[in-house]
């Protein structure tokens, strides 16, 4: 449910905006609210790939561990790492926004983007930006390496764990405890890992917008239907349709 929250307020922060400037004529937005619109996108991104390595981890406990998940996985040790994540992602977005906000400007103020992301307000300063490079691959790398070799290596013991269950069912219904997560940690960290850890001098707007396009509208769209094949009765209907169609091109 929390995932689910931060992955909604995550998409807010872009979506309305972006078809605002679609539909109107006026693409403005003050130097204030473009501030807020990165420093919100960064935390709640931040925050939710911390809540994807902690989600990695439950995983883990309930496959490598299962008789000892009750100790382990405790009310207290949620709550704790929900506040941790939330407070993690806030923090390092808030002094990586203002980092970035106190450079010059001195350029055209008209971003190549639709939305005040990290690589395309960069692009835009006058001054040497190395330390500004700098601070990003840093948070970058605590937002977003450290969590992915996380979860990496508990799909490496989760893995492991399952081949050696003896029966098939067993195997495949662990499996699909995990497909669903999996693949949304690739397609979160894939998308973000290309856009963020890079120099500016591998800057390139039409490129970028497309990925990030990608990581804001699509992804978003597909979470639902990727965590919903879980559901017995999801793939029942799709069992279901299948065999419809199948059954339609066989008739003459």
């Amino acid at each position: 449910g929390v995932f689910e929250l931060s992955e909604m307020c995550y998409t807010l922060v872009i979506v309305p905006n972006m078809l605002a400037s679609f539909l109107s004529r006026s693409q403005r937005m003050p130097m204030l609210g473009c501030a807020l619109q990165m420093h919100l996108f960064i935390a709640l991104g931040g925050a939710e790939c911390f809540l994807l390595a902690v989600m990695a981890y439950d995983r883990f406990v309930a496959i490598c561990k299962p008789l000892r998940y009750t100790l382990i996985i405790t009310r207290v040790l949620c709550v704790q790492t929900l506040a941790l994540a939330c407070v993690s992602g806030f923090a390092l977005s808030l002094t990586l926004t203002t980092l970035i906000f106190l450079l010059p400007f001195c350029q055209s103020h008209e971003i190549n983007h639709f939305f005040c992301d990290i690589p395309a307000v960069l692009f835009l300063a006058c001054s040497d930006t190395r330390a500004n490079e700098i601070a990003v691959f840093v948070v970058c790398t605590l937002i977003l390496l450290i969590p992915f070799l996380l979860i990496l290596l508990s799909y490496g013991f989760i893995i492991t764990a399952i081949l050696s269950i003896h029966s098939a069912q067993g195997r495949s219904k662990a499996f699909s405890t995990c497909a669903g997560h999996l693949l949304v940690s690739l397609l979160h960290y894939g998308c973000a890992i290309f856009i963020y850890i890079r120099p500016k001098s591998c800057y390139t707007p039409e490129q970028d917008k497309i990925v990030s396009l990608i990581y804001t509208n699509v992804t978003p769209m597909l979470y639902p239907m990727i965590y919903s094949l879980r559901n017995k009765e999801v793939k029942g209907a799709i069992r279901r349709l299948l065999g419809s169609y199948n059954q339609m091109r066989r008739q003459p």
